[in-house]
C-alpha cells in the first residue's frame, strides 16, 4: 500500500462513524493528504499536513484515555486533532522552475527537502481561526472545540495570551491541544 492510500485508510478507520462525506469530498478534492504542513520545518513534505494532524490527533486520544480527559463529545480529540491546522490546506504550492521541473531548498527537520513556499493568493488568512471557519461549512463545533483549535498554538500566538489563559481555564483541554501539538512537530518533527 503507497502512503497516500495509507493515509487514506488511517483517516477513514478514525472518522467513518461521524464525519460527514461532504466534508471527506472536500478534503479530497482541496489536497488535504498530499498538502505538507510548513515550507521548512515540520512536515515539509507532501502529506506532511495530514501526517502531523493524525499524529496530534493520536496524542490528544492518548491523553484522553491515560489523563482521563472529559471532552464535550467522544469524537472532540479527533476532531481537534485531525483538522487544528486546516488552514493549511492551500498555504503552499510547489516550488517550480521555468520547465516545470519542481525546485529543492533545504529544509530544517530531518534533513528532509523543502520543495514548497507560500501561496500569494490565500484568500483566508489566519491560523486557529481559519481552521474554524473552513471547519465550520462542515460541522457544528462545540466551544471546547473552537477553543482548542483557536489556542492550539499556546505561547507562539503572543497577540491574545488573556484570551489563551482564560480558555486553558474553561477548557483544560485547550491545554493538552497544544501539548499534543508541541509534541509532535517539536519532538517527533510531524
Amino acid at each position: 500500500m503507497n502512503k497516500f492510500m495509507e493515509r487514506i485508510a488511517n483517516f477513514a478507520s478514525a472518522t467513518d462513524s461521524w464525519l460527514p462525506k461532504d466534508f471527506k469530498n472536500w478534503l479530497m478534492e482541496n489536497g488535504y493528504f498530499n498538502a505538507p504542513a510548513s515550507t521548512k520545518y515540520h512536515g515539509n513534505y507532501e502529506g506532511g499536513l495530514f501526517d502531523h494532524s493524525y499524529e496530534v490527533a493520536g496524542c490528544l486520544v492518548e491523553m484522553t484515555t491515560k489523563l482521563d480527559l472529559q471532552w464535550q463529545r467522544k469524537e472532540s480529540p479527533w476532531i481537534v486533532g485531525l483538522f487544528h491546522d486546516l488552514c493549511k490546506i492551500d498555504e503552499y504550492v510547489k516550488v517550480v522552475d521555468e520547465e516545470g521541473q519542481v525546485m529543492m531548498g533545504t529544509g530544517e527537520v530531518k534533513g528532509e527537502e523543502s520543495h514548497f513556499e507560500h501561496a500569494a493568493d490565500v484568500l483566508l488568512k489566519g491560523h486557529g481561526d481559519k481552521s474554524i471557519m473552513l471547519l465550520s461549512q462542515f460541522m457544528t463545533l462545540t466551544e471546547e472545540e473552537i477553543l482548542c483549535i483557536r489556542y492550539h498554538m499556546g505561547a507562539y500566538n503572543r497577540d491574545d495570551w488573556d484570551g489563551y489563559d482564560r480558555a486553558i481555564r474553561k477548557y483544560e483541554t485547550v491545554l493538552w491541544t497544544h501539548t499534543a501539538d508541541m509534541y509532535a512537530s517539536k519532538v517527533l518533527g510531524l
